[in-house]
C-alpha cells in the first residue's frame, strides 16, 4: 500500500464516521445556534485538536495503554462520562430556566471563544472510545518504511479536514433554521437535544465496558 492509498482508503473510513450524527456534531450545531458562528467555529477547532491529539498518540503508541490497561481505560472513561454528564445537565437546565426568557433574535449569546474550543477539546480528549478507535485503525494504515509518527500526524490530519468540512455545512445548515424558526426558539431546542445526548453519552461511557 502505498502513502496515496493509505490516505485514501483512512479518508472513506473517517468520513463515514463523521457523518454519522453523534455528539461532535450536536456540540457544534447547538454552539452555532446558541452563541453563534464563531463559538461554532471554535468548538469545531477544538474537536479537531482532540482529534489530532489522539492520532498522534496512537501513531506513538501511547494510546495503547487504553488497550493494555483495565485500570487507565476506566479511570478516563469516568471521567469523561462526569465531565459530558455535567455538561448536559447544565445545559438541559439552562434551557428550562430561560423557557419564558426569549433570547435576543439578532444576537448570540455572548461569552468566550476560549471556552467553546476547550469544551469541544474536553469532550474528545476526555473520550476513550475515539483513543481506542486510533489505536485499532490507525497502524492498519501506515505503510511499510514510513514513520509511525509522521504517518499518524497525516491520517489525523486528513480525519480532521474531513470534519471540518462536515461542520461547515452542519453550521451552515444551523443558520438557515435559525432564519427560519428564529433564534430564541431553536436555540432552546438544540440545548435541550444537546443536552440530552451529552447525558445520554456520559451515562452509556459510565455503564459501558469494553
Amino acid at each position: 500500500m502505498t502513502i496515496g492509498q493509505s490516505l485514501a482508503s483512512f479518508a472513506v473510513v473517517a468520513a463515514l464516521l463523521t457523518v454519522i450524527p453523534g455528539l461532535d456534531t450536536a456540540l457544534v450545531l447547538r454552539a452555532a445556534v446558541s452563541r453563534g458562528r464563531g463559538h461554532a467555529v471554535a468548538a469545531a477547532l477544538g474537536i479537531g485538536a482532540g482529534c489530532l491529539a489522539w492520532g498522534v498518540a496512537a501513531a506513538v503508541g501511547a494510546s495503547a495503554l487504553l488497550v493494555a490497561s483495565e485500570t487507565a481505560y476506566r479511570v478516563l472513561t469516568l471521567a469523561g462520562a462526569v465531565y459530558l454528564v455535567g455538561l448536559g445537565a447544565h445545559l438541559l437546565w439552562k434551557s428550562l430556566r430561560r423557557r419564558g426568557d426569549a433570547l435576543p433574535e439578532a444576537a448570540p449569546a455572548p461569552g468566550s471563544l476560549w471556552a467553546s474550543w476547550l469544551t469541544g477539546l474536553g469532550t474528545n480528549i476526555l473520550n476513550p472510545k475515539i483513543g481506542v478507535f486510533y489505536v485499532a485503525t490507525i497502524p492498519q494504515f501506515i505503510p511499510d518504511g514510513t514513520s509511525p509518527l509522521l504517518m499518524g500526524i497525516a491520517l489525523a490530519i486528513v480525519h480532521n479536514v474531513i470534519g471540518m468540512l462536515w461542520f461547515a455545512c452542519v453550521i451552515g445548515g444551523a443558520g438557515f433554521m435559525v432564519r427560519a424558526l428564529g433564534r430564541s426558539r431553536f436555540a432552546r431546542v438544540a440545548d435541550r437535544v444537546t443536552g440530552v445526548v451529552l447525558v445520554g453519552f456520559g451515562v452509556r461511557l459510565a455503564l459501558q465496558h469494553r
